[in-house]
């Protein structure tokens, strides 16, 4: 049984070393991220090197996924490095005061729009959560606050307000030159922080195609506004290539209790859409330091392969993590355990819609007659681009799609893609009656599909033509495939 849930790994220092890297390739892993909050241009320079090559070194297709900081606001560093807060109290954010001073009563803030963007009432949320503050006053340069939730606070903690409302941009001066770094380093993903609208997602692959580069973008999706603007999403969905269910800031500005339902609601619209959807933040976060997750880590990434996100996310497990190895190769043997369920294979994606596209239309077919027939073994899908394996992987099945391409970026890409393995495949070097009968062989090499299968090809009628597929053919495995 192949696993169709992708799996994502940041990289970091644990992760640096060659033999760390080919393991967590090796174990399982499909996408690796660059996370440009940490770390020089260089360091992701020479981690996307170090993938390339240990991918090949392994005959894997590994995607690179470079992660965006955005507008983190934080508070300012504290005379002593850290302060204790407790519930009560009064805390100032001044944006004022030296940003190498604060103590227990006050601190500097690195986003000075902040003062014009809150009111009396709001709750500011610090440290993902950790500590809450209630907004009492405001001045020209300075929030007084009351300490809700207290505790420790450190240098540079991140900054929430709760339900949203912050105005700043989500590409900072230096997601900009980080776009042009992505770029340089052949990303195959960028993904944006903090998007607000579409437009983030246009200014993005503008920047992206002026460095030369055509990765396709995924929107983060941690604002409360999109959370709750069904027609923003949709906008901010439309305008990507992926979106990722980044719960971490999420849960932070609409609170915990409504984050499972945005989640799924996420992923429900991400797939309605035809677009990728990953799931990510402290997916498996005991692992950092143990082994084994924990049950309620194994019930997480399950809830998230059942509601058919086509990614699950490692983040600190894996970059800065004792056990990156582990934490892969237990959140495969959740994700294969979680598609053993039934209900993987019963789709009704948009059953009831018509559609105006002639390789939308193929792609539906083919997986309709896939999970239909009795007897069907695999689906070959020749592809310039993705297109097609991306529309078929929308619709729920256990049977595995072939995405064979001779595009080394379109292989890296599907790599993300649910279900969709690739396959290294240049029919433009054959006779096109021949096409369909090497394939089918390719496939038997591998150990895929044997004599007397069943197995679905869509292509188009020219082989170097984009958006062209256009037929489909059953055809069994034997001597006389055409």
């Amino acid at each position: 049984m192949l696993r169709r849930t992708k799996i994502v790994a940041t990289l970091g220092p644990a992760t640096d070393s060659t033999e760390s890297l080919q393991a967590i390739i090796a174990a399982g892993v499909d996408v690796t991220r660059l996370n440009f909050s940490h770390g020089s241009a260089e360091d992701h320079i020479q981690r996307a090197r170090q993938v390339r090559e240990a991918s090949e070194a392994l005959g894997r297709y590994t995607a690179i996924l470079a992660d965006l900081q955005g507008p983190k606001l934080r508070i300012a560093r504290f005379a002593d490095n850290k302060v204790t807060l407790k519930a009560g109290q009064n805390f100032v954010l001044d944006a004022a005061m030296d940003k190498e001073s604060g103590d227990s009563e006050r601190v500097g803030i690195d986003y000075e729009q902040l003062i014009q963007d809150v009111e009396p009432g709001d709750i500011l949320v610090l440290d993902d959560g950790r500590i809450e503050m209630e907004v009492e006053a405001v001045d020209d340069h300075s929030i007084r606050s009351r300490v809700l939730i207290g505790g420790p606070l450190s240098n540079n903690k991140g900054l929430n307000k709760r339900g949203g409302g912050l105005s700043a941009d989500a590409l900072t001066d230096k997601d900009k030159e980080d776009i042009r770094t992505a770029a340089q380093l052949g990303a195959d993903y960028v993904a944006v922080s903090f998007v607000r609208t579409a437009d983030d997602l246009h200014t993005a692959r503008a920047l992206l195609k002026e460095a030369g580069s055509s990765a396709g973008l995924v929107a983060k999706i941690e604002r409360a506004e999109l959370a709750h603007d069904d027609d923003a999403l949709d906008d901010v969905i439309r305008a990507s290539d992926a979106v990722m269910v980044a719960r971490g800031d999420l849960a932070v500005e609409i609170g915990d209790a409504e984050l499972v339902a945005v989640q799924k609601h996420i992923i429900g619209r991400a797939r309605a859409l035809n677009k990728v959807v990953i799931t990510a933040t402290q997916m498996m976060e005991s692992m950092i330091e143990n082994p084994m997750p924990t049950r309620a880590e194994v019930s997480d990434v399950a809830n998230a392969v059942m509601d058919y996100t086509d990614a699950v996310m490692l983040s600190a497990e894996t970059a800065v993590g004792d056990y990156p190895r582990e934490a892969v190769e237990a959140m495969v043997r959740i994700c294969m355990g979680a598609e053993k369920h039934p209900s993987m294979r019963q789709s009704k994606h948009r059953i009831h819609e018509t559609m105006d596209r002639i390789d939308e239309a193929i792609a539906l077919s083919a997986m309709y007659a896939a999970n239909h027939l009795e007897g069907i073994a695999a689906i070959i899908c020749l592809t310039e681009t993705g297109a097609t394996p991306l529309l078929m992987s929308r619709i729920k099945s256990n049977l595995p799609i072939f995405a064979f391409s001779r595009h080394h970026s379109t292989q890296h890409r599907v790599s993300m893609y649910r279900g969709v393995q690739t396959v290294p495949f240049n029919s433009t070097d054959m006779p096109h009656e021949e096409t369909n009968a090497r394939a089918v062989a390719e496939l038997t090499s591998r150990g895929v599909v044997k004599q007397g299968d069943l197995v679905i090809i869509t292509k188009g009628d020219y082989a170097d033509a984009q958006g062209g597929t256009n037929s489909l053919k059953i055809v069994r495995v034997g001597p006389d495939v055409r």
